[in-house]
Protein backbone atom coordinates (compact mmCIF):
# COMPACT_ATOMS: atom_id res chain seq x y z
CA UNK A 1 0.00 0.00 0.00
CA UNK A 2 1.47 3.32 -0.90
CA UNK A 3 1.92 6.22 1.75
CA UNK A 4 -0.83 8.10 2.45
CA UNK A 5 -0.52 12.30 2.37
CA UNK A 6 -4.25 13.47 3.44
CA UNK A 7 -3.41 17.02 3.22
CA UNK A 8 -2.06 17.25 -0.58
CA UNK A 9 -4.62 14.85 -1.70
CA UNK A 10 -7.13 17.22 0.02
CA UNK A 11 -5.61 20.61 -1.69
CA UNK A 12 -5.20 18.29 -5.13
CA UNK A 13 -8.67 17.63 -5.05
CA UNK A 14 -9.83 21.17 -4.45
CA UNK A 15 -7.66 22.78 -6.64
CA UNK A 16 -9.49 20.27 -9.00
CA UNK A 17 -12.88 21.59 -8.37
CA UNK A 18 -12.81 24.49 -8.76
CA UNK A 19 -11.13 24.38 -12.24
CA UNK A 20 -14.39 22.04 -13.33
CA UNK A 21 -16.68 23.81 -11.72
CA UNK A 22 -15.72 27.15 -14.00
CA UNK A 23 -15.35 24.81 -17.52
CA UNK A 24 -18.47 22.64 -16.70
CA UNK A 25 -20.48 26.07 -16.65
CA UNK A 26 -19.79 26.39 -20.42
CA UNK A 27 -20.95 22.93 -21.51
CA UNK A 28 -23.87 24.94 -22.63
CA UNK A 29 -22.34 26.95 -24.98
CA UNK A 30 -20.68 23.61 -26.57
CA UNK A 31 -24.32 22.12 -27.02
CA UNK A 32 -25.37 24.81 -29.18
CA UNK A 33 -23.31 23.97 -31.98
CA UNK A 34 -22.35 19.71 -31.81
CA UNK A 35 -23.48 16.79 -30.10
CA UNK A 36 -21.92 15.02 -27.06
CA UNK A 37 -20.62 12.42 -29.44
CA UNK A 38 -18.21 14.89 -31.46
CA UNK A 39 -17.29 16.63 -28.18
CA UNK A 40 -15.64 14.14 -26.48
CA UNK A 41 -14.45 12.57 -29.97
CA UNK A 42 -12.63 16.22 -30.91
CA UNK A 43 -11.77 16.78 -27.17
CA UNK A 44 -9.39 13.77 -26.50
CA UNK A 45 -8.08 14.00 -30.04
CA UNK A 46 -7.14 17.63 -28.49
CA UNK A 47 -6.42 16.19 -25.62
CA UNK A 48 -4.08 13.21 -26.38
CA UNK A 49 -1.32 15.18 -28.04
CA UNK A 50 -0.90 17.73 -25.03
CA UNK A 51 -0.95 14.71 -22.61
CA UNK A 52 2.13 13.03 -25.03
CA UNK A 53 4.31 16.32 -24.97
CA UNK A 54 4.04 16.29 -21.42
CA UNK A 55 5.37 13.01 -20.95
CA UNK A 56 7.93 13.79 -23.42
CA UNK A 57 8.91 16.90 -21.48
CA UNK A 58 9.15 14.26 -18.36
CA UNK A 59 5.99 14.64 -16.78
CA UNK A 60 5.43 11.37 -16.08
CA UNK A 61 5.24 8.26 -18.39
CA UNK A 62 2.88 6.73 -20.74
CA UNK A 63 4.07 3.45 -19.34
CA UNK A 64 1.29 1.31 -17.97
CA UNK A 65 2.38 -0.91 -15.21
CA UNK A 66 -1.33 -3.24 -15.08
CA UNK A 67 -3.21 -2.86 -18.18
CA UNK A 68 -6.55 -4.54 -17.12
CA UNK A 69 -6.47 -2.42 -14.13
CA UNK A 70 -6.14 0.67 -15.98
CA UNK A 71 -8.54 -0.74 -19.01
CA UNK A 72 -11.15 -1.41 -16.08
CA UNK A 73 -10.28 2.72 -14.16
CA UNK A 74 -10.96 3.97 -17.80
CA UNK A 75 -13.95 2.36 -18.92
CA UNK A 76 -15.44 2.74 -15.34
CA UNK A 77 -14.80 7.01 -15.53
CA UNK A 78 -15.03 7.47 -18.95
CA UNK A 79 -18.42 6.27 -18.66
CA UNK A 80 -19.47 8.65 -16.10
CA UNK A 81 -18.43 11.32 -17.92
CA UNK A 82 -20.86 10.42 -20.90
CA UNK A 83 -23.38 10.00 -18.45
CA UNK A 84 -22.59 13.26 -16.69
CA UNK A 85 -22.03 15.23 -19.96
CA UNK A 86 -25.09 13.65 -21.32
CA UNK A 87 -27.40 15.24 -18.44
CA UNK A 88 -26.13 18.29 -19.12
CA UNK A 89 -28.32 18.50 -22.16
CA UNK A 90 -31.72 18.42 -19.94
CA UNK A 91 -30.69 19.14 -16.22
CA UNK A 92 -28.89 22.64 -15.35
CA UNK A 93 -25.54 21.84 -13.94
CA UNK A 94 -25.97 22.00 -10.53
CA UNK A 95 -28.62 19.43 -10.59
CA UNK A 96 -26.61 17.15 -13.04
CA UNK A 97 -23.81 17.68 -10.59
CA UNK A 98 -25.64 16.43 -7.92
CA UNK A 99 -26.64 13.82 -9.32
CA UNK A 100 -22.85 12.93 -9.84
CA UNK A 101 -21.97 13.30 -6.14
CA UNK A 102 -23.94 10.37 -4.73
CA UNK A 103 -20.64 8.84 -6.24
CA UNK A 104 -19.04 9.35 -2.63
CA UNK A 105 -21.68 7.47 -0.97
CA UNK A 106 -21.34 4.72 -3.21
CA UNK A 107 -17.10 4.59 -2.58
CA UNK A 108 -18.23 4.21 1.28
CA UNK A 109 -20.79 1.20 -0.04
CA UNK A 110 -17.84 -0.92 -2.09
CA UNK A 111 -15.30 0.08 0.40
CA UNK A 112 -16.92 -1.26 3.17
CA UNK A 113 -18.96 -3.55 1.29
CA UNK A 114 -16.86 -5.29 -1.44
CA UNK A 115 -13.24 -4.54 -0.17
CA UNK A 116 -14.63 -5.11 3.70
CA UNK A 117 -12.41 -2.07 4.60
CA UNK A 118 -13.40 -0.21 7.69
CA UNK A 119 -14.04 3.64 7.46
CA UNK A 120 -15.33 4.06 10.67
CA UNK A 121 -18.82 5.87 11.56
CA UNK A 122 -17.60 8.87 11.97
CA UNK A 123 -16.80 9.39 8.37
CA UNK A 124 -19.96 7.69 6.99
CA UNK A 125 -21.66 10.25 9.08
CA UNK A 126 -19.55 13.14 7.84
CA UNK A 127 -20.15 11.71 4.27
CA UNK A 128 -24.47 11.48 4.75
CA UNK A 129 -24.21 14.54 6.11
CA UNK A 130 -22.01 16.26 2.96
CA UNK A 131 -25.52 14.04 0.68
CA UNK A 132 -27.58 16.66 2.64
CA UNK A 133 -26.03 19.59 2.02
CA UNK A 134 -25.87 18.59 -1.78
CA UNK A 135 -29.47 18.30 -1.36
CA UNK A 136 -30.21 21.26 0.65
CA UNK A 137 -28.77 23.14 -1.84
CA UNK A 138 -30.40 21.42 -5.26
CA UNK A 139 -33.16 20.43 -3.64
CA UNK A 140 -34.13 18.25 -6.73
CA UNK A 141 -37.67 17.55 -8.05
CA UNK A 142 -38.84 14.01 -6.16
CA UNK A 143 -41.11 13.84 -9.71
CA UNK A 144 -40.87 11.74 -12.28
CA UNK A 145 -38.03 9.40 -12.75
CA UNK A 146 -37.15 10.52 -16.11
CA UNK A 147 -33.12 9.17 -18.08
CA UNK A 148 -32.40 13.05 -17.27
CA UNK A 149 -32.74 12.35 -13.24
CA UNK A 150 -31.49 8.78 -13.50
CA UNK A 151 -28.55 9.44 -15.55
CA UNK A 152 -26.21 11.59 -13.52
CA UNK A 153 -27.16 9.12 -10.13
CA UNK A 154 -26.16 6.35 -12.34
CA UNK A 155 -22.86 8.60 -13.67
CA UNK A 156 -22.33 8.82 -9.30
CA UNK A 157 -22.24 5.19 -9.00
CA UNK A 158 -19.52 4.29 -12.28
CA UNK A 159 -16.95 7.31 -11.01
CA UNK A 160 -17.15 5.44 -7.24
CA UNK A 161 -15.99 2.33 -9.14
CA UNK A 162 -13.62 4.51 -10.72
CA UNK A 163 -12.32 6.47 -7.87
CA UNK A 164 -11.96 2.41 -5.76
CA UNK A 165 -9.82 1.33 -9.06
CA UNK A 166 -7.84 3.91 -9.13
CA UNK A 167 -6.83 3.21 -5.03
CA UNK A 168 -6.84 0.32 -5.36
CA UNK A 169 -5.27 -0.96 -8.27
CA UNK A 170 -3.73 1.66 -10.07
CA UNK A 171 -2.27 3.91 -6.87
CA UNK A 172 1.45 3.06 -8.61
CA UNK A 173 0.80 4.29 -12.25
CA UNK A 174 1.74 7.28 -13.68
CA UNK A 175 -0.90 9.99 -13.66
CA UNK A 176 0.20 10.80 -17.41
CA UNK A 177 -0.33 7.39 -18.33
CA UNK A 178 -3.90 7.50 -16.53
CA UNK A 179 -4.79 10.48 -18.29
CA UNK A 180 -3.78 8.89 -21.50
CA UNK A 181 -5.94 6.12 -21.03
CA UNK A 182 -9.44 8.35 -19.79
CA UNK A 183 -8.99 10.34 -22.45
CA UNK A 184 -8.78 7.38 -24.99
CA UNK A 185 -11.42 5.51 -23.83
CA UNK A 186 -13.39 8.60 -24.32
CA UNK A 187 -11.97 9.15 -27.81
CA UNK A 188 -13.52 5.33 -28.20
CA UNK A 189 -16.91 5.99 -26.87
CA UNK A 190 -17.18 9.52 -28.88
CA UNK A 191 -16.14 7.93 -32.07
CA UNK A 192 -18.66 5.09 -31.43
CA UNK A 193 -21.60 7.74 -30.74
CA UNK A 194 -20.41 9.80 -34.07
CA UNK A 195 -20.51 6.44 -36.39
CA UNK A 196 -23.65 5.20 -34.98
CA UNK A 197 -25.66 8.54 -34.93
CA UNK A 198 -24.13 8.84 -38.83
CA UNK A 199 -25.37 5.20 -39.87
CA UNK A 200 -28.55 5.78 -38.62
CA UNK A 201 -29.31 9.31 -37.61
CA UNK A 202 -32.57 10.56 -35.55
CA UNK A 203 -35.89 11.14 -37.26
CA UNK A 204 -36.06 14.67 -35.68
CA UNK A 205 -35.11 17.83 -36.78
CA UNK A 206 -33.64 18.99 -33.66
CA UNK A 207 -32.24 15.50 -32.73
CA UNK A 208 -29.93 18.03 -29.74
CA UNK A 209 -26.94 17.17 -27.68
CA UNK A 210 -27.13 13.23 -26.91
CA UNK A 211 -28.64 12.32 -30.84
CA UNK A 212 -27.09 14.85 -32.76
CA UNK A 213 -24.50 13.10 -35.38
CA UNK A 214 -21.33 14.92 -36.82
CA UNK A 215 -22.00 18.41 -37.09
CA UNK A 216 -19.54 21.18 -39.61
CA UNK A 217 -17.53 22.26 -36.19
CA UNK A 218 -17.45 25.87 -36.21
CA UNK A 219 -14.89 28.41 -34.46
CA UNK A 220 -16.92 28.88 -31.23
CA UNK A 221 -17.32 25.48 -30.81
CA UNK A 222 -13.37 24.33 -31.52
CA UNK A 223 -12.40 27.31 -28.66
CA UNK A 224 -14.79 25.57 -25.67
CA UNK A 225 -13.31 22.46 -26.67
CA UNK A 226 -9.91 22.91 -26.48
CA UNK A 227 -10.42 24.75 -23.59
CA UNK A 228 -12.41 21.90 -21.65
CA UNK A 229 -9.53 19.64 -23.04
CA UNK A 230 -6.94 21.53 -21.45
CA UNK A 231 -8.93 22.05 -18.30
CA UNK A 232 -9.74 18.06 -17.79
CA UNK A 233 -6.15 17.29 -18.66
CA UNK A 234 -5.25 19.56 -15.36
CA UNK A 235 -8.45 19.07 -12.93
CA UNK A 236 -8.22 14.79 -14.27
CA UNK A 237 -4.50 14.72 -13.31
CA UNK A 238 -5.44 16.51 -10.01
CA UNK A 239 -8.25 14.22 -9.48
CA UNK A 240 -6.01 11.05 -10.39
CA UNK A 241 -3.31 12.08 -7.97
CA UNK A 242 -5.29 12.86 -4.99
CA UNK A 243 -6.97 9.02 -5.10
CA UNK A 244 -3.44 7.92 -5.46
CA UNK A 245 -2.30 9.79 -1.95
CA UNK A 246 -4.98 9.55 0.43
CA UNK A 247 -7.89 6.63 1.16
CA UNK A 248 -10.73 7.14 -0.98
CA UNK A 249 -13.73 7.71 0.87
CA UNK A 250 -11.77 10.78 2.05
CA UNK A 251 -10.59 12.24 -1.09
CA UNK A 252 -14.17 11.63 -2.39
CA UNK A 253 -15.93 13.57 0.20
CA UNK A 254 -14.25 16.96 -0.54
CA UNK A 255 -15.89 16.73 -4.32
CA UNK A 256 -18.58 18.20 -2.50
CA UNK A 257 -16.86 21.13 -2.69
CA UNK A 258 -17.94 20.94 -6.53
CA UNK A 259 -20.96 22.51 -5.27
CA UNK A 260 -19.42 25.29 -3.75
CA UNK A 261 -17.52 25.85 -7.00
CA UNK A 262 -20.28 25.69 -9.14
CA UNK A 263 -22.34 27.98 -7.22
CA UNK A 264 -19.78 31.11 -7.21
CA UNK A 265 -18.75 30.51 -10.93
CA UNK A 266 -22.71 30.90 -12.07
CA UNK A 267 -22.84 33.76 -9.81
CA UNK A 268 -19.38 35.47 -11.39
CA UNK A 269 -20.27 34.44 -14.95
CA UNK A 270 -24.89 35.03 -14.72
CA UNK A 271 -25.04 36.82 -11.51
CA UNK A 272 -26.98 33.79 -9.95
CA UNK A 273 -27.23 33.50 -6.15
CA UNK A 274 -28.08 31.56 -3.79
CA UNK A 275 -31.25 31.66 -1.32
CA UNK A 276 -31.00 30.63 2.53
CA UNK A 277 -31.59 26.83 2.04
CA UNK A 278 -28.45 26.74 -0.49
CA UNK A 279 -26.61 28.65 1.54
CA UNK A 280 -27.29 25.99 4.73
CA UNK A 281 -26.33 23.10 2.77
CA UNK A 282 -22.97 24.67 1.56
CA UNK A 283 -22.16 25.19 5.35
CA UNK A 284 -23.29 21.41 5.92
CA UNK A 285 -20.69 20.25 2.87
CA UNK A 286 -17.97 22.37 4.64
CA UNK A 287 -18.11 20.94 7.94
CA UNK A 288 -18.49 17.49 6.81
CA UNK A 289 -14.96 18.32 5.04
CA UNK A 290 -13.89 19.66 8.13
CA UNK A 291 -14.66 16.78 9.75
CA UNK A 292 -13.32 14.32 7.46
CA UNK A 293 -9.83 16.02 6.98
CA UNK A 294 -9.22 15.59 10.96
CA UNK A 295 -10.54 11.82 10.87
CA UNK A 296 -8.18 11.55 8.41
CA UNK A 297 -5.16 12.53 9.86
Amino acid sequence: MSTSHPIAAAASILAAMLLIGFIDNFVVNIARDAGLWQFHFLRSLMALPLIVGLAVLGVGTLRILRPGAVAARSLFISFAMVLYFGALAFLPISEAVAGLFTSPIFVLLISTIALRQSVGPVRIFAALVGFMGVVMVLRPDAGAVTFATVAPVCAGFFYALGAVTTRTWCADESPTALLAAFFAALGVWGALGVAVLTVFPAATEDPGFILRGWAVPTQAFLGWTLMQAVGSIIAVGLITRSYQMADTSFVAVFEYSLLIFVAAWAWVLRGETVDLWAGLGIALIIGSGVVLALRGR
